[in-house]
């Protein structure tokens, strides 16, 4: 796979513009778990992911996670370069959540192709308005749906991710994606259990009933 055949406005660009991000374009492979960007690190750049899967999320004061949204195979994150977006005024951190690769475009180039390029500063401003979708999305949820319903739909968005119904996750993982406290979410996949939801096991969640945990979500 080329980053030039995924890169959505590729062709939109001219010669020079192609030649520059070519030419400072660099290329990682991270394993699970490794951060690759947080709030305390310079500008990381823009991110467009090869292959592998990256978790996007920002910490409370009192060290809470929630997760803002997650990136998959060509899926492009411009927070990490939030440097060159006044409008961002909040720190994010991505970090790896399973072995990933992907190329990074190093701020001052991507900034400099910003100031040329129509077709590169609408593609960015659509894809800042989808990020934000999905952060106003997010909000909506914590202030209007109950966290059963919401533990409910990350057990199954999960389930559809991996393509399983045996989720090797912990209690923990799952009280940072949502906000919450390890031992409230145990306390959720008990009653779950005990309504013939899922089976629990060490760090591991079988989903035994989808459709009852759809209906949950849905209702």
């Amino acid at each position: 796979m080329k980053f030039e055949s995924s890169f959505p406005i590729w062709d939109k660009l001219n010669t020079d513009q192609q030649a520059r991000i070519l030419g400072s374009l660099a290329s990682h492979r991270v394993k699970k778990g490794a951060v690759i960007h947080n709030g305390s690190m310079d500008c990381t750049g823009l991110l467009l992911v090869k292959s592998g899967q990256l978790r996007v999320y920002i910490l409370s004061e009192e060290g809470r996670e929630i997760t803002l949204y997650r990136l998959f195979e060509l899926d492009m994150c411009l927070f990490s370069a939030s440097c060159m977006l006044r409008s961002i005024q909040f720190d994010v951190t991505i970090a790896a959540e399973k072995d990933t690769e992907f190329w990074v475009v190093p701020t001052e180039v991507y900034k400099s192709i910003l100031e040329e390029s129509a077709p590169a500063a609408n593609y960015t401003n659509e894809l800042m308005a989808s990020r934000f979708s999905d952060v106003m999305w997010l909000m909506e949820q914590i202030m209007w749906k109950s966290l059963d319903r919401r533990v409910a739909a990350f057990l199954l968005e999960e389930a559809s991710i991996e393509g399983t119904d045996q989720l090797k996750i912990t209690h923990e993982t799952i009280a940072s994606h949502l906000g919450s406290h390890r031992e409230v979410i145990t306390r959720m996949l008990r009653y779950f259990q005990n309504e013939g939801m899922v089976r629990l096991s060490r760090g591991a969640i079988e989903i035994a009933d989808a459709d009852k945990l759809e209906e949950l979500r849905d209702s």
